[in-house]
């Protein structure tokens, strides 16, 4: 498998014409890898997988792996400086997620759970409570535990999102060869 290094993010693209959807995985985490190669695949939608170091992608010309650098929020950094507006990304960083909520990115949680403009503040507040809370020797417990009911969420999630931004960017182009 070809290894990609991460290059920096390309800033002289076609105001009139958009970029194409492109999903970006924050993927060393990541439970639903696999999930959204099949969906991608299907769509016709490229995906970045971006990881601090080498992670393994299926050999498909749609797919293409990142390895953005060991660095402190190296991947994070990465991602957010090349979502915009028609991207989905799939994190369950809410940092990155506020990020790149900002920028106009759809972002989905790995559970299916979508952050947007009206969630990110207090998902944000409540993420930094606890990491307080976690810090000063409270027991907050982890997570819940992944379940299939996540996984079919997510997939119904994701699907919808791109299939959405597919549609308005149709409409969009339609309005714009009419007027």
């Amino acid at each position: 498998m070809e290894y990609t290094q991460a290059a920096p993010a390309n800033p002289g693209i076609d105001d009139e014409t958009p970029a194409p959807t492109r999903i970006y995985v924050d993927a060393d985490a990541c439970p639903v890898k696999d999930e959204i190669y099949r969906v991608a695949i299907r769509l016709g939608v490229p995906v970045s997988v971006v990881a601090g170091n080498f992670i393994r992608v299926p050999q498909d010309p749609l797919i293409e792996r990142i390895a953005a650098g060991s660095g402190m929020d190296a991947a994070d950094d990465w991602i957010a400086e090349r979502a915009h507006e028609g991207d989905v990304v799939v994190t369950a960083d809410i940092p990155l997620a506020s990020r790149c909520v900002k920028a106009g990115a759809d972002v989905i949680a790995p559970n299916g759970k979508p952050f947007t403009e009206q969630s990110i503040g207090m998902t944000l507040a409540v993420r930094n409570l606890m990491t307080d809370l976690r810090s000063s020797g409270e027991i907050t417990g982890g997570p819940k535990s992944y379940s299939p009911r996540d996984r079919s969420t997510f997939l119904s999630t994701l699907d919808q999102t791109i299939r959405r931004i597919q549609r308005r960017r149709a409409e969009q182009a339609q309005a714009s060869e009419q007027g």
